[in-house]
């Protein structure tokens, strides 16, 4: 009698799957954060998880903008809703092919701004994060993880912002230093804000 093969192959990778792994090859880790997470990302991705929305319960792609000011010395901040604390800006990428577009869009739906420079088309950073299970909308939604793809955005410091009731409190400049006291979250503050502020810096945006 013939034995059946019962592993399973990796499902076909969509267009979009292909074109972030190929990003996310030519990135260049800066830490050993970036080194880990960038292997993971691409372990998920070829092996043809489905990634790009939520339908995916226990990981799926966010994106995420920094956003600093002409001089370099300011960056804007959002106070989270959900989290309590004052953070980056993002969101999921909700089935969005353009990753930068949809950053793009986070930032600008969520602090008003009309005008957003992207720095560069390629990925700023990459972190997997860990989202602690919590209630939205009236619903539980079980802990995941969130793998996040960031942008560097510039935007002048003068222009008008406004809060975005349903996802946070208050939009604000900070500076450098003062951000990272700002933020509630001590493993963003060391393992990702910091981090953003000198990676910029030190490659001289």
């Amino acid at each position: 009698m013939k034995l059946m093969n019962t592993a399973q192959k990796p499902a076909a990778l969509t267009a979009e799957a292909e074109k972030l792994i190929s990003d996310i090859e030519k990135f260049t880790p800066w830490n050993d954060q970036e080194r880990q997470d960038k292997g993971e990302f691409l372990r998920r991705l070829k092996s043809g998880e489905q990634l790009f929305t939520r339908e995916n319960t226990t990981a799926h792609l966010t994106v995420c903008g920094w956003v600093v000011s002409p001089d370099r010395k300011q960056v804007l901040m959002v106070h989270h809703n959900l989290w309590k604390s004052w953070s980056w800006i993002g969101g999921h990428v909700d089935g969005d092919k353009d990753l930068l577009y949809a950053a793009r869009r986070e930032v600008m739906e969520e602090t008003g701004l009309k005008d957003l420079k992207a720095l560069s088309e390629d990925i700023f950073s990459l972190e997997i994060l860990a989202a602690n299970g919590h209630e939205k909308k009236g619903k539980y939604v079980s802990s995941h993880l969130h793998l996040n793809v960031t942008y560097l955005f510039e935007a002048d410091t003068d222009q008008a912002v406004q809060v975005c009731p349903g996802e946070n409190t208050g939009v604000k400049w900070f500076a450098f230093e003062d951000a990272l006291e700002a933020s509630g979250e001590e493993w963003y503050q060391e393992r990702v804000y910091r981090k953003l502020n000198q990676k910029m810096l030190e490659k001289q945006y």
